[in-house]
C-alpha cells in the first residue's frame, strides 16, 4: 500500500534529486516548455506550481526562499516579474503535461511539461512570412513607379 508516501524519490539519492528538481524548473522557466518523462514532470510540476504560487507575491521573504531553490539570478527575476505576473489571476494549475508516446529507447513514456499560458510561435512565423511577403510586393511596386519615372524623364 502507498500509505505515507508523499512523493516519488525517483530512484536518486535526495542531493541527486534536489539538483534534477533545480535543473528541471529552471529549464522550465527558461524555455516555458520542456520534454521529459511523465514521472519526472509529475515531481517537477509540484516543485514548480509551488515556486510559481511564491512568485505571485512579490516580498524579499519569498524572493529569498525562491532564490534558495533556484541558482540563476535571471530566472529567479522572470519568474517574479513576467511569469509570476500572468499567473496572478489563476488560483492554481500553472503547467499542463501533454503526453508525446514512448521513447523509442526504453519506452518509457515521454510527455512535454508547460507553463498554461505559453504560445507557440506558429503565429510569429506567418507573421513574419506576411511581412516579407509585403516588403517583396513593395520593392516590386518601387522599381516599377521608378522605371515609370525614368521613362516619363527621358520623353
Amino acid at each position: 500500500m502507498k500509505h505515507r508516501r508523499g512523493f516519488n524519490p525517483l530512484e536518486r539519492t535526495s542531493a541527486h534529486r534536489k539538483a534534477l528538481h533545480r535543473n528541471m524548473v529552471t529549464s522550465l522557466f527558461r524555455y516555458e516548455r520542456i520534454r521529459t518523462t511523465k514521472t519526472k514532470a509529475l515531481a517537477v510540476r509540484r516543485t514548480a506550481e509551488r515556486l510559481i504560487t511564491r512568485a505571485k507575491e512579490d516580498n524579499i521573504h519569498n524572493r529569498r526562499i525562491v532564490s534558495a531553490r533556484l541558482f540563476d539570478e535571471g530566472i529567479v527575476a522572470k519568474l517574479f516579474t513576467n511569469i509570476a505576473l500572468r499567473m496572478k489571476e489563476r488560483p492554481g494549475g500553472y503547467t499542463r503535461i501533454l503526453k508525446l508516446g514512448q521513447r523509442y529507447g526504453d519506452a518509457s513514456e515521454t510527455v512535454i511539461l508547460e507553463l498554461v499560458d505559453y504560445k507557440l510561435d506558429i503565429d510569429d512565423k506567418s507573421d513574419k512570412k506576411a511581412k516579407k511577403q509585403t516588403k517583396k510586393d513593395n520593392k516590386k511596386e518601387a522599381a516599377a513607379e521608378s522605371k515609370k519615372a525614368s521613362a516619363k524623364e527621358e520623353k
